[in-house]
């Protein structure tokens, strides 16, 4: 199976003095998601976490909500001409009875770390039906303050295990309203981090995830966002900016969405509901 870092050799320029040095890089490899012994996507991500990354991406697909719907998750032997197996193809195979929903959008099955399921035929497609509706009433008891979430990047970046010896990774944590971790995981793709914690909470049976916090590197995507809603994951935070659709899919949710969390600072676009505000702060 693949690593998670490899070695390679790099020429190195510091204030021209030029010397030779290995170098440590994060692993990148193509993951073919199959379903029932279909093939449904390609991703390249880091390998590692290879199941739970499986099983998250079809909860974000209608596919999976609970961990009696999945049956099991194996590694395809025998997946190149030769039969070697590459631990680079995994099939997924739900429970006797679950219910399949239409899969045969047009879209690009090849899925790139970097953008996700750009290839979605429309916006339309990409917005499955949630099963579990957040809750986005006044006296909601989910509730955090903002000190709380200016602490969460610096308790991600401490956490990044491999990012420290590479610094090419984005993370994904799920955290407490209290800011307790709970989880985390990295990936060369933002929406593989956020795959392998939805799907390990899958497994374990903890959907939804309806008092967790996720926080991720980077930007907040529109998908990161669908992501997040089909979790049952009411809060979202990036360090750096939502899109434009990110932000109407959590108006529309009631999803909470930070973005720019950096230091004490930080833009809450949706959601605000969640977040314990001096009422005179929040005016003009």
């Amino acid at each position: 199976m693949g690593r998670v870092t490899e070695r390679r050799r790099v020429i190195r320029i510091r204030d021209g003095a030029v010397s030779t040095r290995p170098d440590t890089l994060v692993a990148e490899e193509p993951l073919e998601i199959r379903l029932n012994g279909k093939p449904l996507a390609i991703t390249m991500r880091t390998p590692g976490d290879d199941f739970a990354l499986a099983a998250g991406f079809l909860v974000s697909e209608g596919v999976l909500g609970a961990a009696g719907e999945l049956q099991n998750i194996l590694y395809c032997a025998g997946a190149t001409e030769d039969g070697v197996n590459t631990y680079n193809v995994v099939d997924v195979k739900t429970a006797p009875g679950v219910a399949i929903p239409d899969l045969t959008l047009e879209r690009n099955v090849y899925t790139t770390s970097s953008c996700g399921l750009c290839g979605k035929a429309s916006l339309d497609a990409v917005r499955t039906t949630a099963r579990w509706q957040l809750d986005t009433s006044p006296d909601t008891p989910v509730r955090i303050t903002p000190a709380t979430l200016s602490a969460l990047p610096d308790r991600l970046r401490s956490a990044q295990r491999v990012f420290e010896r590479t610094g090419g990774l984005h993370a994904a944590a799920l955290f407490t309203t209290e800011g307790e971790l709970l989880d985390v995981r990295e990936d060369v793709g933002r929406h593989n981090a956020v795959d392998k914690i939805v799907g390990r909470a899958l497994q374990q049976g903890r959907l939804p995830l309806s008092s967790a916090v996720l926080m991720v590197s980077g930007r907040a995507s529109f998908e990161l966002a669908q992501k997040a809603v089909m979790a049952g994951i009411p809060v979202l935070a990036a360090v750096s900016a939502p899109s434009s659709l990110a932000v109407d899919l959590a108006q529309e949710t009631g999803l909470t969405l930070v973005g720019f969390l950096r230091g004490t600072s930080m833009n809450v676009y949706a959601g605000e509901h969640r977040l314990t505000l001096d009422a005179a702060a929040t005016t003009g």
